[in-house]
């Protein structure tokens, strides 16, 4: 049985669940690796977050969707942003992170290199 301020702390917290590519489920079926959220001294959610791998096409997914088009057709200054972006995220440290990127950027794995050595060179 849910408390009213439950559904409001669930409704408040699902838009950053759904930004990082997560899932909410009960907290009685939270398993080790999950993240219970308690509001005034009771568990209400679990949420689980999704696995590095998945995380960088989730993130990849939302920058195409705030840019309007496939990241592939952006410009060479757009995409060396989307570098940057990723780079302060963490994307590279993911295993095939580079591959992935060039992939959905539309671009060899070298070009990804170079648009990183050229932030670490300004």
């Amino acid at each position: 049985m849910t408390r009213a301020g439950d559904e409001l702390f669930i409704a408040a917290v699902k838009p950053l669940v759904d930004a990082m590519g997560g899932e909410m489920l009960p907290p009685d079926e939270a398993g080790p690796d999950d993240v219970v959220l308690a509001w005034e001294g009771t568990d209400v959610v679990a949420v689980r977050l999704p696995q590095l791998a998945d995380s960088l096409d989730h993130i990849l997914a939302a920058m195409e969707r705030k840019k309007g088009k496939p990241l592939a057709d952006l410009d060479r200054k757009a995409k060396q942003e989307v570098v940057r972006v990723l780079e302060a995220r963490g994307a590279f440290s993911v295993r095939h992170g580079v591959e992935t990127v060039a992939s959905a950027l539309g671009v060899s794995r070298f070009t990804v290199y170079n648009y990183l050595n050229r932030e670490k060179e300004a």
